[in-house]
């Protein structure tokens, strides 16, 4: 996204709710569990990158796309392997599904 494509569509309102809410619950989860604590930061962080107008940004917003969809994955693969099984993580790892398949979506339309 451009200075001169500054609408955001339906999609990037959608992407934008649900990076908000997986980064809320990895804030919240275990508080004040730091690696729940840099999660949440880093889904923030990313979407930050993604959607602000950060003057001098070294990335092109398609490379922060595939950057957030790498790290969406990760989280989601690293809870296969090491994650509790409660209710609430079953919520966030379909949210980092969804987000992950509206982020290939985006990049299907840019």
């Amino acid at each position: 996204m451009n200075a001169t494509d500054a609408r955001l569509t339906a999609l990037d309102y959608a992407i934008i709710a649900l990076t908000i809410a997986t980064a809320a619950i990895h804030l919240t989860l275990v508080f004040p569990s730091a690696l729940f604590i840099l999660n949440g930061l880093g889904y923030l962080a990313l979407l930050a990158a993604l959607y602000l107008p950060i003057p001098g940004l070294p990335f092109d917003r398609d490379r922060m796309r595939w950057t957030l969809i790498g790290y969406t994955a990760f989280t989601l693969i690293a809870w296969l392997f090491t994650g509790s099984r409660i209710p609430i993580a079953y919520v966030d790892k379909t949210i980092e599904a969804a987000l992950i398949v509206l982020l290939v979506l985006k990049g299907g339309r840019s």
